[in-house]
């Protein structure tokens, strides 16, 4: 009887453990900092793809794909966000890659947001 209570918590245990290192993402989600949703309104998302166009700004290119929840590396050069793309993304930089525009943390340089 003993064994058995012993072997029953060993395996509540390890399902715990198993199920708090999971992690589920979403697809059609992004995070921002502090697990925040990032949303972006039609008319500035317009207004984003109009401002990459009118501009022609070049794609970074690296080594690795730039994808929401990795780090930008260091040498890439972290853009200004222009105010006029609304205010709830005033706070992140910006790289073009890949015909998308990636919002970025700057602080953690983690890209927190695609603009396709």
């Amino acid at each position: 009887m003993k064994k058995l209570f012993i072997l029953a918590t060993a395996a509540s245990l390890v399902a715990t453990m198993a199920n708090a290192q999971t992690t589920v993402v979403t697809p059609g989600t992004t995070t921002g900092a502090a697990g925040a949703t990032i949303q972006i309104e039609p008319e500035y998302r317009t207004k984003i793809k109009s401002y990459v166009t009118e501009k022609r700004i070049r794609p970074v290119e690296t080594r690795e794909r730039i994808v929401v929840g990795a780090k930008v590396p260091t040498e890439v050069e972290l853009e200004a966000v222009p105010s006029d793309w609304g205010p709830t993304v005033t706070k992140y930089r910006y790289v073009y890659s890949n015909n998308r525009v990636m919002l970025v943390d700057p602080g953690t340089r983690t890209v927190v947001h695609e603009i396709d």
